[in-house]
């Protein structure tokens, strides 16, 4: 076998290599989506805030974080070692078949990531509407763009300012506005990070 032969089989088994792990993060990022869906159902069907529900949801957020950017790192590094390497002629198979697996793993990333993504936006949309309905409660209607108004100010207290605190009720609906109302920036902020990731 001549020595170019054995360099080339050697670089394809390192490629499958590393084919496999984007793969497996890829999946892991699938999985990891699938709970926040989970917690999203959880936390807007319960009554009241629940920390711990939270805290497993911002966690299980970190981590899709922090394996897309390790799946996007890895995915510039097999697209450059595709593009500088100086190929003789019978590997040009080769770098067909790295050009494939190339393409199918960020397609199948981009379409992860994008599921992801309307999870969290679509999210918001029942934050915002549970906020809307418990305002109501509180006798106070508000129109979407109004609630808008008050999420881009950051400032909650807005609308919950006139409302008198007589019932337990009443105080337990303030307290989960506001908690929804902090749900909705951290979440704005992770939507503009996934929006960031993909932009560079």
């Amino acid at each position: 076998q001549s020595r170019g032969h054995v360099e080339s089989e050697k670089f394809m088994e390192e490629f499958f290599e590393q084919v496999e792990e984007v793969r497996n993060n890829i999946d892991k990022i699938s999985k990891n989506v699938d709970e926040v869906k989970k917690k999203h159902s959880d936390i807007l069907s319960a009554p009241q805030a629940d920390e711990k529900v939270k805290d497993e949801l911002e966690e299980l957020m970190s981590d899709i974080k922090k394996t897309a950017n390790k799946v996007r790192a890895k995915l510039k590094m097999m697209d450059q070692s595709i593009e500088r390497r100086r190929v003789p002629r019978r590997t040009q198979t080769d770098v067909r078949i790295r050009k494939t697996q190339h393409s199918t793993l960020s397609r199948k990333f981009v379409e992860v990531m994008t599921d992801y993504n309307s999870t969290q936006t679509d999210y918001r949309e029942r934050c915002k509407g549970r906020i809307q309905r418990q305002l109501e409660i509180t006798g106070k209607s508000t129109t979407d763009a109004e609630l808008e108004d008050m999420l881009e100010s950051g400032n909650p207290a807005i609308f919950t300012s006139g409302i008198i605190m007589d019932t337990q009720q009443a105080k337990q609906t303030l307290r989960d506005i506001e908690a929804r109302h902090n749900d909705i920036i951290k979440l704005e902020s992770s939507i503009r990070e996934l929006h960031d990731m993909f932009m560079d």
